[in-house]
């Protein structure tokens, strides 16, 4: 709601969107990852204080996920 409201006065595009979980879906993600078909790539961890250096690493252009442990 707050983003509709804003957008005519922002120059940046703003949306929303919702994910409906399927369980086919998690359940087909489980048995590739079970498998070992399926292994996520995690660039580089950070603690919460270092958010800020996070976020300028994934500007930068990591090569996977970026993970910030709390």
């Amino acid at each position: 709601v707050k983003a509709r409201l804003l957008a005519p006065f922002v120059s940046q595009s703003m949306a929303s969107f919702t994910v409906k979980p399927n369980g086919e879906d998690l359940r087909f993600l489980a048995e590739r990852i079970e498998a070992g078909d399926l292994t996520p790539v995690i660039d580089r961890s950070y603690p919460l204080a270092d958010v800020p250096s996070a976020i300028r690493y994934l500007k930068e252009g990591s090569r996977g996920k970026i993970v910030i442990s709390i």
